[in-house]
């Protein structure tokens, strides 16, 4: 239990790098599953490019909202997006930003059974093997042949154990054709992502450098808060459940049952196992003892968080707080230099 929790607390510190190896993982999947994957084309003029473009655009697909799924971001924008403005404004660069950091994420797995796919040449034989023009492989001889009859015999070219016109058209042959195809379309296609990203992470820190770093940050912060935010209501939540549960037992028998605490060392206190004093139940209550207070503090944080501006000395507790100049200056004007002295010692030799 406690390796599984360090390994939880390691994942949660390293998330950006947690989020790349998922997406690597689900590259590597994307492409085990359709070596896995049992291709059968239905070989029929009407179904054989619905199958083949399915194969080809349908996982993907699947693979691009798992990703958006798979992704701890997706909720933290969510609620970015849709929370009330409130004291807080948004800022729509860091909802860019973050949607856009999710969107090539996710966009890795697809564009990897989309490369695999086309450099296999299945799904483009299977799709495209009952309009593709093969006069060129075509056994003159057979020129009776009506467009329909030669459609249906042109659909049955994927299937090794369907096709029987061999004497009419060449299937190694034309298989071969639209694998050359499909393979050029898969190297162009990869070619183009390429230089999609080369160009997005080359390009993008010349002219907007200031403003990725501002937005950079702000998508850390907005992380970090909500994390810090569940954090801490899972410890008051915790330390709610047990003052209630002890302050009901007390209610019921009249008495603390004194065996059931641990006893402590006078200046000595409990430490976890990152070496940190823990703070008693109380403190971890942070004055919050009632159900509706905790329901108000709870609704306060979603429909007006508080303004990002620490300063010390605030006029209005609303938000509205700025530092106190005047007093500060009167205070180092008044402050009392502490006094100094010199000592020396002499040593007898």
């Amino acid at each position: 239990m406690d390796k599984f929790r360090i390994m939880v607390q390691f994942l949660q510190a390293n998330q950006e790098s947690f989020m790349n190896g998922i997406c690597g993982i689900m590259a590597l999947a994307s492409a085990q599953m359709y070596s896995s994957f049992e291709f059968t084309c239905p070989c029929l003029p009407d179904y054989n490019y619905a199958y083949g473009i399915g194969i080809l655009i349908v996982p993907p697909i699947w693979f691009f909202l798992l990703g958006y799924v798979l992704n701890n971001n997706i909720s933290v924008l969510t609620e970015e997006w849709k929370r009330p403005v409130g004291k807080r404004r948004k800022d729509p660069a860091v909802l860019r930003y973050m949607f856009s950091s999710m969107t090539q994420r996710a966009l890795i797995a697809p564009a990897v059974w989309v490369a695999v796919t086309l450099m296999d040449g299945k799904s483009f034989l299977c799709a495209f093997s009952a309009t593709t023009d093969f006069s060129e492989f075509l056994n003159e001889s057979y020129q009776s042949l009506s467009t329909k009859e030669l459609v249906k015999l042109q659909a049955r070219i994927p299937c090794t154990d369907v096709y029987d016109g061999h004497y009419i058209i060449s299937r190694e042959g034309a298989s071969r054709y639209i694998r050359c195809l499909s393979q050029a379309c898969g190297w162009t296609f990869l070619m183009v992502i390429t230089i999609a990203a080369f160009l997005i992470r080359a390009i993008r820190p010349c002219f907007t450098q200031a403003a990725f770093l501002k937005t950079k940050y702000w998508s850390h912060y907005i992380d970090t808060e909500r994390k810090l935010f569940d954090e801490t209501c899972k410890e008051h939540a915790k330390s709610f459940a047990k003052v209630c549960i002890q302050q009901y037992f007390e209610s019921i028998s009249g008495e603390i049952v004194p065996q059931f605490q641990l006893p402590t060392k006078k200046g000595k206190g409990k430490k976890d196992d990152d070496g940190e004093k823990q703070k008693s139940d109380e403190e971890n209550l942070l004055g919050i003892r009632k159900e509706d207070d905790m329901n108000k503090v709870l609704w306060n944080w979603h429909i007006c968080k508080p303004p990002l501006m620490l300063n010390k000395r605030a006029e209005d507790m609303n938000g509205h707080a700025h530092l106190d100049t005047l007093s500060l200056l009167e205070e180092r004007n008044t402050h009392t230099p502490v006094k100094t002295t010199a000592v020396a010692y002499y040593s007898k030799v």
